[in-house]
C-alpha cells in the first residue's frame, strides 16, 4: 500500500535514545500522538522517517492512509493508526515526547487502580490525550478478590483491561486505535520542573538464548527492605529506563501491603492485593488439601497443613476468612470427607475487636457468627515473627499453619516515599493535596498541573478519610469532572468547587450467605438481607457490561454445580 502524495508526513525529531539492539514499537491513534526519536541512525534513515517513506527492515509497518479502500489496513477520516518499529544503535535510554494535537493536553495517569481507572472513566478525550503508566495492565475490582481466591468467582470477573477502556461496548462497535495508550512500567521518579516522569520497564528485556519469566509477583520486590533504593533494585536485573513528558499529571499509584517490619512476612505469607495474589492463594489452599490427603502424611502434618491463618481483622481479612469457610464447608467437605474435621481457620488481629471501623453491634454480630462457624478469633494478638509453616506471637508463642494470608493495612508506595519537593503527611507518608486535589509543594503552594488521588494522597488540613475504594473513586470522579471543566472554560485560572466526600457506608461478607452493612449514619443491617444488598451493590458497581453478565452467571453456576477446585 502506497502513501498518497497529499497526505501530511508524520514528524519525528532526534531528541531521545533507544536501548541497544532493541525494537521500540510505537502505536498511536488520533487521540494519542507521540514524537519518537531515534539516535545514532544514519542521515538517510532519518530523512526517510521524516518524509514518511521508510519501507525496509528498519520498520515493521508504516501506514497513514486515509483513503478507506477495502483491503487497506488503515483507518478512515481523522483516524490514524501508525505502527513503527525502529532498530536503534547503542544508546542508554528513551524519551516519549507527546505532541499536542487539536489543542488537547497530554494527561498522564500513574496507576490503574480505583483512582487511575476511575479517572479514565470520567475524563474526556475531547480535551485530553490520555496515557496510563502502570505495572498492571488491568483494573482490579478489589471487593471481589476474596471471592476469586476461593473459586466463588473466576479471576476475570474482578478484572477490567485498561487498554480497552475507550472501546465500544461490543466488539463490532469498536474502531482501531480507540483503546487507551498504556505503558506497562513503574513510575520511578517525577521531575516537576521539567514535567517529565522517569519510568522503569516492568520486565527485563528479552535476550537471545536466555529464559524470560513474566512473573507479575516480581513487583513485591519493591517492598523488600535493603540498602539499595527501589530504583537501584529495579535496575539491577537489567530493566530499562525511559521518560514520559506530561502537561497534566495524576499520581494514583496506590499503596503496598503494610508488614510493620515483621520478619518472614514477605517470604512465607500471602497478600491479597491483586488477582495474581488470589490465584496463588487458591492454588495453595488446594495444594494443602492434596498434601493432607496423601497416605504418607501423618496426622500431625495434616492438622498443620489444614490450619489456615489470616492476619488482619479488617474487611479484607474478615471476608477472606468467611469465603474460605464457605469453600471448606460447602465444597471441600464433600470431596475430602476424611479431612473435613481437621480443617481450621484462625483470624489474628492486634486490635481489641474485629471490624473496628464498623458499628460495635455489627462487629459483635460478625464475631458471634464466626464463633458459631468454628473460626477462631484471636484479637489483641501481636505477631512477632513468621517462619516456614510457623507463626510466633507475643501472647501464645509458636503455632503451625499450612497457609497464611496477611491483610493488615497499607504502606506508602516507594514512588511517593522517595518523592522530593512536595509536602507529605507525617503519619502515613502520603503526598498532600489541597481541597481541589492539587499536589502542594513544601511551601504549601499547588504544583502546576500535578494532582494526587487514591491511597497515596491525603487532603492537607482536611477531614481524615479512610484509604478505601470508595474514597479513591469519588476523588477520581471529582477530578475528571474538574479537568473537563477547566478545559471547557479555556482559562487555566479556573478553579472548580472544592472536593467533598460523601460517605455511602461500608459492607462486609461474613459467610453463610450473611453480611453486615454499615450505613453512613448510625445503625446497620445484618443477616440475609444485608447479604442481598452486598451482592446487589457490588454487581451494580462492576464496570463493564461483560462482567455484569459474568458475575451473576458464575454465582448461579457455583450454586448449582459447586466451586471450581481445579489447581493450575
Amino acid at each position: 500500500m502506497r502513501r498518497r502524495e497529499d497526505e501530511p508526513p508524520l514528524e519525528f525529531s532526534v531528541n531521545s535514545y533507544l536501548p541497544e539492539g532493541s525494537v521500540a514499537p510505537i502505536t498511536e491513534a488520533d487521540h494519542v500522538s507521540h514524537e519518537t526519536v531515534v539516535a545514532k541512525a544514519s542521515p538517510a534513515t532519518l530523512a526517510a522517517l521524516t518524509q514518511g517513506k521508510l519501507r525496509s527492515q528498519t520498520t515493521r509497518s508504516f501506514s497513514t492512509s486515509t483513503s478507506g479502500r477495502r483491503g487497506d489496513k488503515s483507518l478512515n477520516g481523522r483516524e490514524y493508526h501508525t505502527s513503527l518499529a525502529v532498530k536503534a544503535a547503542a544508546a542508554p535510554g528513551a524519551v516519549v515526547k507527546p505532541r499536542e494535537k487539536n489543542g488537547r493536553k497530554h494527561l498522564v495517569i500513574l496507576g490503574s487502580g480505583w483512582g487511575g481507572y476511575g479517572l479514565l472513566n470520567q475524563v474526556s478525550t475531547k480535551y485530553h490525550m490520555v496515557t496510563v503508566i502502570s505495572p498492571r495492565t488491568y483494573f482490579v475490582f478489589t471487593p471481589l478478590l476474596a471471592s476469586t481466591a476461593v473459586g466463588t468467582l473466576e479471576f476475570r470477573c474482578a478484572m477490567e483491561p485498561v487498554r480497552s477502556r475507550y472501546r465500544g461496548i461490543f466488539r463490532w462497535m469498536s474502531k482501531k486505535g480507540e483503546g487507551v495508550n498504556l505503558i506497562e512500567a513503574f513510575a520511578d521518579k517525577i521531575d516537576f520542573a521539567r514535567k517529565k516522569v522517569e519510568c522503569v520497564t516492568q520486565f527485563t528485556p528479552v535476550k537471545e538464548n536466555a529464559k524470560t519469566t513474566l512473573d507479575r509477583g516480581a513487583a513485591a520486590e519493591d517492598e523488600c527492605p535493603g540498602e539499595m533504593s527501589v530504583s537501584e533494585r529495579r535496575m539491577k536485573d537489567g530493566r530499562r529506563k525511559f521518560e514520559v513528558e506530561y502537561d497534566d499529571l495524576v499520581i494514583a499509584v496506590g499503596a503496598y501491603s503494610q508488614t510493620f517490619g515483621t520478619p518472614g512476612v514477605k517470604e512465607h505469607a500471602y497478600f491479597l492485593k491483586d488477582v495474581g495474589d488470589a490465584r496463588r492463594i487458591r492454588a495453595r489452599i488446594l495444594h494443602c488439601f492434596e498434601l493432607a490427603a496423601c497416605p504418607s502424611t501423618t496426622e500431625e502434618e495434616r492438622r498443620q497443613l489444614l490450619h489456615f491463618v489470616c492476619v488482619g481483622g479488617g474487611p479484607t481479612g474478615v471476608e477472606f476468612a468467611a469465603e474460605l469457610h464457605d469453600l471448606i464447608h460447602d465444597d471441600l467437605a464433600l470431596l475430602y470427607p476424611e479431612l473435613y474435621h481437621l480443617a481450621s481457620i484462625s483470624l489474628f488481629d492486634v486490635a481489641p475487636r474485629i471490624l473496628g471501623s464498623f458499628d460495635e453491634n455489627l462487629g459483635e454480630y460478625a464475631r458471634t457468627k464466626f464463633a458459631r462457624s468454628g473460626i477462631r478469633i484471636r484479637t489483641g494478638t501481636h505477631v512477632t515473627k513468621i517462619e516456614e509453616g510457623k507463626v510466633f506471637t507475643k501472647e501464645s508463642g509458636m503455632e503451625r499453619f499450612g497457609m497464611m494470608v496477611w491483610a493488615t493495612g497499607l504502606h506508602v508506595n516507594p514512588l511517593v516515599e522517595e518523592m522530593k519537593g512536595v509536602l507529605k503527611d507525617k503519619r502515613t507518608g502520603s503526598v498532600l493535596t489541597d481541597d481541589r486535589l492539587r499536589v502542594v509543594d513544601e511551601k504549601g503552594e499547588p504544583v502546576e498541573g500535578v494532582y494526587g488521588i487514591g491511597d497515596c494522597a491525603a487532603i492537607k488540613d482536611g477531614e481524615i478519610l479512610p484509604a478505601t475504594a470508595q474514597v479513591a473513586n469519588q476523588k477520581a470522579i471529582y477530578l475528571g469532572n474538574s479537568l473537563n471543566a477547566i478545559a471547557r472554560s479555556g482559562t487555566p485560572s479556573y478553579e472548580p468547587e472544592p472536593f467533598k466526600f460523601l460517605n455511602r457506608g461500608a459492607m462486609a461478607y461474613i459467610g453463610g450467605w450473611k453480611a453486615i452493612v454499615q450505613p453512613a449514619k448510625s445503625g446497620g443491617i445484618s443477616g440475609r438481607a444485608a447479604w442481598i444488598l452486598w451482592r446487589t451493590a457490588y454487581l451494580s458497581m462492576s464496570v463493564s457490561l461483560r462482567n455484569k453478565i459474568l458475575i451473576p452467571t458464575y454465582w448461579f453456576l457455583n450454586f448449582v454445580f459447586g466451586r471450581d477446585i481445579t489447581r493450575f
